[in-house]
């Protein structure tokens, strides 16, 4: 039995497909393949039902994720405390990024990072924040840029990089767009165009509705920023985005603040623990990028998913 057959075992029980494991961990699909087979005749149990278009585990290999898991964690950590005493950072870092967000100082901080420490190889996703905030709790991400509702998500300790009010975006000849000032019970009045479910900006809205006992028509949903303003310019809905979101649009869309809507949406870095010296240090370089960074008005475009 070696570590890459568990490596490859466990992406494809986190991918659920041999393709997209092949792809994960830089071999061929048949090379992924041949070796979960020989791992399989080793332990005597085949890992994965293969029926099906998905890969889905066994009770074998339900049972064999969490030791391959934590083998391949004990064999990082063993290369992390040599690499200390050698004063050389080694290992993989993976960290997750809501969909459509470009974070001008997060990827400063990860090439910064690669610079310093080259022998700590990097991986990138996209998801939706949910998705990403379960990830680091169970161990699959090690850091991630998410939107939420709340400052410090349960269980994680937390970075918040931008906090935003959330607004109304329409044409210019949209009778709100008229209006001084616009609550929720006028908002609901018309048909919305927001963020899916599993989205931070999403999450803040529907809090708010609920607070008020109100039941939005959200009529179309996108998990781009730059998609919600494209329907709400073309008179399909009313854009619900936050502040930074629709500053972008200002020659072609008028924003009015939700004026009853005192909870922020945040971006936030996240991560459960620091026992990982490439995430001590890729968290300095992440704090030294921020600090330094007038996030407000840098290049920051989100769907805060």
């Amino acid at each position: 039995m070696e570590l890459r057959q568990l490596e490859y075992f466990v992406a494809v029980a986190e991918e659920r497909n041999f393709t997209r494991a092949a792809e994960r961990v830089h071999i061929s699909q048949s090379g992924v393949s041949a070796q979960i087979r020989q791992l399989e005749r080793e332990l005597g149990a085949e890992l994965f039902d293969r029926s099906a278009r998905t890969a889905t585990l066994t009770v074998a290999g339900k049972a064999a994720l969490e030791h391959a898991r934590t083998a391949l964690a004990a064999a990082g950590s063993l290369s992390q405390a040599v690499g200390e005493v050698t004063d050389l950072i080694r290992g993989r870092l993976t960290i997750g990024m809501v969909i459509g967000c470009t974070v001008i100082p997060l990827f400063d901080a990860l090439a910064a990072f690669h610079r310093a420490h080259p022998g700590v190889e990097l991986s990138l996703l996209e998801d939706n924040s949910d998705r990403l905030v379960e990830g680091v709790r169970d161990g699959t991400l090690d850091l991630a840029l998410v939107g939420t509702a709340v400052a410090t998500p349960a269980g994680l300790d937390a970075l918040t990089i931008v906090s935003d009010r959330l607004v109304a975006v329409v044409p210019e000849d949209h009778p709100l767009a008229q209006a001084p000032r616009i609550g929720l019970r006028k908002l609901v009045e018309h048909p919305l165009i927001c963020m899916p479910p599993g989205t931070g900006l999403r999450s803040v809205f529907d809090q708010a509705c609920a607070a008020q006992d109100l039941h939005p028509g959200i009529g179309l949903q996108a998990s781009a920023a730059d998609a919600i303003a494209d329907l709400a310019a073309r008179g399909l809905g009313v854009a619900v985005l936050s502040e930074s979101m629709a500053a972008s649009y200002r020659d072609r869309l008028t924003t009015r603040l939700l004026d009853d809507v005192d909870v922020p949406a945040l971006l936030a870095l996240v991560w459960k623990g620091t026992s990982s010296p490439a995430l001590r240090e890729l968290l300095r370089h992440s704090r030294q990028a921020f600090s330094f960074s007038d996030v407000e008005t840098a290049p920051v475009r989100s769907s805060s998913s």
